[in-house]
């Protein structure tokens, strides 16, 4: 079976990365997968010319990556339609979103006369999403096109399920939920990492947040209430890079607590859970919420706004206002530890056959 894959996922292009790992075991599954990856030109390097004259990078002989090199991300529809146009006819066009990607497969599906199979990852329909910027506006609107005209939808929570029953999209499907494989095992079963635990050895409460320092996640919330909640002798660790890191310095100095903030940038998350004693997800939305569920097998409690998986997963769910108060209260009612719940399984061979099963079906249905 052929499938053609539309994202924007860039670290595929990098062949010794995890989710080229990931790409190649799906390869294996298919027969033949060509991707499309939305990039600029910078992204093009390590490419070479295919049998199509096209750049490609080339994964395993079956499996092969396509960045589209547009001039900005202003182009990166039309590129891929375009080269979604000139590569082999596919069985079936599969979309990582149903935006940007899910325009450029719904076109290249009608043109080919094949079925599209959409992914849905972002929780689009909460309320923040749209708040956010006007550009996630525009993509609630590229998804109500998208989405109806889907063959197959592959959501990874219950929540993203549920969201598209209540908005009454008319579907041709019933979607899928087939959460995002995490080894929950490694987390399971890595120790805690003991220069970390001579450093903190003076706090007794260490919180830990894990994630893109982006407008979305919401970070103030969290070091709004680890101020509010006062707690002696505790610290906030935080991991992780992005735009906001200056502002965020600036405003855990604001709350006066900025010498108990300690910003580690870009780290392996494992061994940390292991080290903390509470993890906050304190997301504005989240389709999945892959920490959380990190961290829950790593045996930490979390403590999430009511986002992607928490509930699901085993989190203590509280609203942005509770935030700091059920903070305070854990200290003295706990859980002192997490317990992953429902997670679907058994290792990574098991969501392969899931999630290649999901997309070949759509031939099925055709």
């Amino acid at each position: 079976m052929s499938i053609l894959q539309i994202g924007s996922d860039r670290t595929i292009l990098n062949p010794e990365s995890p989710s080229a790992a990931r790409m190649r075991a799906y390869g294996k599954c298919f027969g033949k997968l060509n991707m499309i990856i939305f990039s600029t030109r910078p992204s093009a390097r390590g490419t070479r010319a295919g049998r199509h004259g096209l750049k490609r990078v080339e994964l395993e002989e079956n499996v092969n990556a396509y960045p589209t090199n547009s001039i900005s991300r202003f182009f990166y529809i039309l590129s891929a339609i375009y080269l979604g146009l000139r590569l082999s006819r596919p069985e079936v066009v599969s979309t990582q979103d149903p935006f940007e990607a899910g325009l450029a497969g719904l076109v290249i599906s009608k043109i080919r006369g094949v079925p599209l199979h959409v992914q849905v990852h972002t929780d689009f329909l909460s309320p923040e999403f749209a708040k956010l910027s006007f550009l996630n506006r525009v993509r609630i609107f590229l998804a109500a096109l998208v989405i109806p005209r889907a063959a197959r939808i592959r959501v990874v929570s219950n929540r993203i399920k549920n969201s598209l029953k209540i908005k009454n999209y008319k579907l041709k499907t019933v979607p899928t939920v087939l959460p995002i494989f995490i080894d929950v095992e490694r987390f399971r079963n890595t120790d805690a990492n003991q220069a970390l635990l001579a450093r903190d050895h003076l706090f007794d409460y260490r919180f830990l947040v894990v994630s893109r320092l982006e407008p979305e996640k919401n970070l103030e919330l969290a070091i709004d209430a680890f101020a509010r909640a006062a707690i002696d002798k505790s610290c906030l660790i935080i991991i992780g890079e992005g735009s906001q890191l200056g502002a965020l310095h600036e405003f855990a100095e604001k709350k006066a607590v900025g010498k108990w903030v300690f910003f580690e940038g870009y780290a392996d998350p494992a061994p940390y859970y292991k080290v903390a004693d509470l993890v906050l997800f304190p997301s504005k939305y989240d389709g999945y919420g892959m920490v959380i569920v990190e961290a829950l097998a790593a045996g930490t409690p979390v403590l999430s706004t009511d986002v992607g998986v928490a509930r699901e997963a085993g989190a203590m769910v509280a609203s942005q206002k509770e935030f700091p108060e059920v903070l305070k209260n854990w200290v003295i009612n706990g859980p002192r530890e997490g317990r992953l719940k429902d997670y679907p399984y058994k290792n990574f061979e098991e969501y392969v056959r899931a999630y290649c099963d999901d997309i070949s079906s759509c031939t099925r249905r055709n």
